[in-house]
Formats: structure tokens, C-alpha cells, sequence
């Protein structure tokens, strides 16, 4: 069994470009691995690229999927989904993946409640982003939320100063812009994983940053 990142008690920092493409046992068909537990059936977090015209086997997500599109559109028999389109497949859902122009995504399998059976599709770059309360140059686009997890597409404004604590545990995903944390850079791509109980302490940078936020499901995760 594979095991990337697998320690949900740590703070995890990955500079996807720094990563090489791995092949998938689909021709055409590539990845970076963010963090894995398991085989080719996996709970995952990937960055997965398809190649003009190329596709993935039909199957059933037994533990849902979801993903966001980041380059590219991505189709299945469902429809097209163009850049920023942000989708949840529940557990039980089936669909060919497929791609003729070519995509790149993040895409997140096996972490959904067993019993989730809503399904989710938002063109997010058809959304501006709402002010947020007591968050000055924070805007937000909400995505989805349950007592389980909180989905959202934040955006700061050039040198904002965030600090969001992460009491469920946090993922944050840089879209466009970046973002320093501890001293360290995250530009386009960038993951950042913080464990439950930490407290984000972020500055955007020059350029502000857009980042997809996923908070409050890791203290459902066990090591």
C-alpha cells in the first residue's frame, strides 16, 4: 500500500512544480501526488493532467470525488467543465473522465461520509467573490458546507494578512498568486496541509493570491 503524507498530525508543504508527472495506468493520463493512502484505489489528493484526447476508464466512486479544474476542460458523459469548475461526485456516482483539448485538475477520491449523496457543479469563474465580515481584503466564494467540512475559493487582496485557525484541520491550494507561511513561499499550485488545532498565518503576496480553502474534515481522518 502506498502511503504519501499519510501523517495527518504534521504540517505538509508541497511545491507541486517541483514535482515530476507520474503516469497513470491510463495512457495519456498523468499525476502529482499530494498525499495517497492506499493502491491504485486510494484516499488521495492529486493534481491529475490528461493530454488532448485522452480519457479514463469508466467507474463508480465508492468514496465520492471531487475536483476543481485548473487548466484546460474536462468532460465526461455528464457535460463539459471548463476551467473553474468546481464539481462533487458522491459516493455511488459513476462517469467516464475524458478530455479533448486537454486539462489539469486537483481532484480529491475517498473522503467523503458514506452516507453524502449531493452532487455539486459550480462554474466558480462565472462568481465574483462576496466581502467576508471582519476579514478586510478577504473576498470568498462559497463552494459547499456541512457539519463536516467547509468548501470555499477565497481571494487576498495584495499584502493581506490572514489568520484562520483550523480547528478540523486545513488545506489551502494556491490558484493564482501566491502567498508566504512560516517563512515559506506557496506560488501557483503550492499545497499547504495544516493539522487539526493549528492557526493559518499567511501574507499575500504582490500579486495577492486565490486559493481554494477545505477546512474542518481532517479530524474525521485517521492516522
Amino acid at each position: 500500500m502506498m502511503r504519501i503524507n499519510a501523517d495527518f498530525s504534521k504540517r505538509i508543504a508541497v511545491h507541486s512544480s517541483q514535482m515530476e508527472w507520474v503516469q497513470s495506468p491510463m495512457p495519456g493520463v498523468e499525476r502529482r501526488m499530494l498525499d495517497r493512502i492506499g493502491a491504485e484505489v486510494a484516499r488521495a489528493t492529486s493534481i491529475v493532467r490528461y493530454a488532448p484526447g485522452s480519457s479514463f476508464s469508466a467507474h463508480t466512486h465508492d468514496g465520492g470525488e471531487e475536483f476543481l479544474v485548473l487548466e484546460g476542460v474536462f468532460q465526461d458523459e455528464h457535460g463539459d467543465y471548463p476551467v473553474g469548475s468546481y464539481v462533487r461526485n458522491p459516493p455511488t456516482s459513476s462517469h467516464t473522465p475524458s478530455s479533448a483539448q486537454g486539462c489539469v485538475i486537483l481532484v480529491k477520491l475517498h473522503q467523503f461520509d458514506a452516507t453524502d449523496r449531493i452532487p455539486v457543479s459550480i462554474r466558480t469563474a462565472e462568481i465574483a467573490p462576496a466581502a467576508i465580515a471582519g476579514r478586510t481584503g478577504v473576498g470568498a466564494i462559497p463552494l459547499y458546507r456541512d457539519a463536516r467540512e467547509d468548501v470555499r475559493i477565497e481571494v487576498w487582496d495584495p499584502g493581506t494578512v490572514v489568520s484562520v485557525g483550523a480547528p478540523g484541520g486545513l488545506e489551502v491550494f494556491v490558484l493564482d498568486g501566491g502567498y508566504d507561511e512560516s517563512g515559506e513561499n506557496f506560488a501557483k499550485h503550492s499545497w499547504l496541509r495544516l493539522p487539526p488545532g493549528d492557526i493559518l498565518h499567511a501574507i499575500a503576496g504582490a500579486e495577492g493570491a486565490r486559493v481554494w480553502i477545505k477546512s474542518g474534515h481532517l479530524c474525521h481522518v485517521s492516522n
